[in-house]
């Protein structure tokens, strides 16, 4: 007879959720009262945007994600809408193009400037006009550029093609009528294939989103279904809702069978809405309740049970809406595997919340990052409504890949060395020495030496030569190989892995005098 373990062996069973610290959140963002139950929230790596309150009409702030701390209160905001923004959402390929949806039953497009909102945006690039009444939901294709899904009161599901030159639309590609009531949710499969949709009469639908054509309904009595969430490439879709006793409930279901579900288990017995959020790279799906503190995360299996309860975060601080970033914007170096924003209006803060994997090396993990979804489109929108699916277009978290190959840095040094922000240019160190080196270069051709304001937090404020590992940069000659700029990146990421270690040693000394020092005091006792 073989012994079997009680427990069950995972990677991600010591995931511990790490909440920044005061000075690291968005304090003072008036955040709206509004009790539609969306993220209400949308990051990406470059802005942070959130709905917010405000007399007549609709607006939202636009933040960069750098911009933490107290948010000035007469921060300009994007306000083109004559009734209460609903929704947001990042374009997934552009960075700096968000579409909101509002009670004024258009959709908008707006175009964010580099350098972010310096004065209220009330123009904007594109405007949505098809729905009879107000839209509550929208949604980009995952795979497709340019292809962009909004649905409202009106029961209809409607496709644009903003590669139109239209500026204002009023004829969408498709209009989508399957809905007897209000969708609650929207979610694709990895190619954009297949849509699934939850509904106010308590349904799940999966749709084609080319052609409209239902392909499936559930007809589940048990479970009341309020959101959907297609789990990656596993062939299953996971949906949190209320059982027939108003427990909330989760259920899975497998994607060519919506008769019965896989699995259904009941949560709690509170009454917020419930936001899953699934991470396809590690397979670990997040339960956020609008309402609550807490976030409890699972990791799903493609094999009985499926789901399998990891751990919870808590917090006394009740979240109302939940922002996430985009896997290639997060801390690789720290392990962190995803990253909530909690919308928190007591208070008037969005706090970020890293959701991180112990680990006691800090060089790169390669099994918790494996390849993931880029921020480039798979085919244009012409592609895809002729007929074509095809799966995202990955890309490798691991620094020194891909855009920091030795070719695209050397082609584009000038505008790299040039757009930089300082905050990246830490985040990445490699990228110092890059930029440092092509300024060497050109100073080098213009027989000037670098100007005073482009010298690096790592080199010599005297002389303005660099220091790396005790070598002296200028001595050396710039990398002419991948091998030797690899060689260079990893001897500074060594040279950071000490200085953090001499930096931890000294937090431990200063606590070890901290806590003589108070002995000393108790022991001396009231004169």
């Amino acid at each position: 007879m073989t012994w079997r373990p009680q427990y069950r062996s995972s990677k991600f069973r010591h995931v511990f959720g790490k909440p920044a610290t005061k000075e690291n959140c968005y304090d003072g963002v008036p955040i709206t009262r509004s009790v539609h139950d969306n993220h209400l929230c949308a990051v990406n790596p470059r802005f942070l945007a959130v709905i917010t309150e405000c007399a007549g009409g609709g607006a939202f702030l636009v933040l960069s994600v750098h911009h933490t701390g107290k948010v000035d209160p007469h921060h300009p905001r994007v306000s083109g809408h004559r009734g209460n923004v609903l929704d947001i959402k990042w374009n997934p390929f552009d960075d700096f193009c968000i579409a909101s949806c509002s009670e004024d039953a258009t959709v908008k497009i707006w175009d964010i400037p580099n350098h972010g909102v310096l004065k209220n945006i009330t123009v904007p690039m594109k405007e949505l006009q098809g729905h009879s009444r107000r839209v509550g939901l929208i949604e980009w294709h995952p795979t497709a550029s340019n292809i962009l899904f909004s649905t409202g009161y009106d029961y209809q599901v409607m496709v644009w093609n903003l590669d139109s030159p239209e500026q204002v639309m009023k004829n969408p590609l498709r209009t989508i009528s399957v809905h007897q009531d209000v969708v609650l949710s929207m979610s694709f499969n990895m190619d954009g294939s297949r849509m699934a949709t939850s509904c106010k009469d308590k349904k799940i639908r999966i749709i084609d989103p080319r052609t409209g054509a239902l392909l499936q309904e559930s007809n589940c009595k048990n479970h009341k279904a309020s959101k959907v969430l297609y789990l990656g490439n596993m062939k299953m879709l996971f949906s949190t809702g209320c059982s027939r006793w108003n427990h909330r409930q989760y259920a899975l279901w497998d994607q060519e069978d919506l008769s019965a579900p896989l699995l259904q288990d009941d949560v709690d017995g509170s009454s917020g809405v419930i936001f899953p959020f699934f991470d396809p790279d590690t397979h670990m799906l997040y339960l956020a309740g609008k309402g609550d503190g807490n976030i409890r995360y699972y990791e799903i299996s493609s094999e009985k049970p499926y789901v399998h309860f990891l751990t919870e975060y808590r917090s006394h601080l009740p979240q109302k809406g939940m922002g996430f970033m985009p896997k290639r914007g997060l801390d690789v170096s720290s392990c962190e595997v995803f990253r909530f924003y909690k919308l928190v209006t007591i208070k008037s803060i969005i706090e970020p919340l890293s959701m991180i994997v112990p680990r006691r090396s800090e060089t790169y993990q390669e099994d918790i990052y494996p390849m993931t979804a880029g921020n480039e489109p798979a085919m244009t929108a012409d592609e895809w409504l002729g007929g074509m699916d095809k799966g995202p277009v990955l890309m490798s978290l691991k620094p020194g890949s891909k855009a920091d190959s030795l070719s695209d840095l050397m082609s584009g040094s000038k505008a790299l060395s040039s757009s930089l922000e300082t905050r990246r240019s830490q985040s990445r160190p490699g990228l110092l020495q890059l930029s440092y080196i092509q300024n060497q270069l050109d100073a080098k051709e213009n027989k000037e030496p670098a100007p005073a304001h482009q010298l690096r937090p790592w080199q010599d404020e005297k002389n303005g030569s660099a220091v790396s590992n005790g070598q002296d940069l200028t001595q050396s000659s710039p990398p002419k190989t991948e091998n030797e700029l690899l060689q260079m990146f990893y001897r500074q990421q060594e040279e950071i892995r000490r200085l953090r270690e001499q930096l931890s040693q000294r937090d431990v000394r200063i606590k070890q005098l901290e806590l003589e020092i108070k002995n000393v005091r108790n022991s001396q006792g009231p004169y």
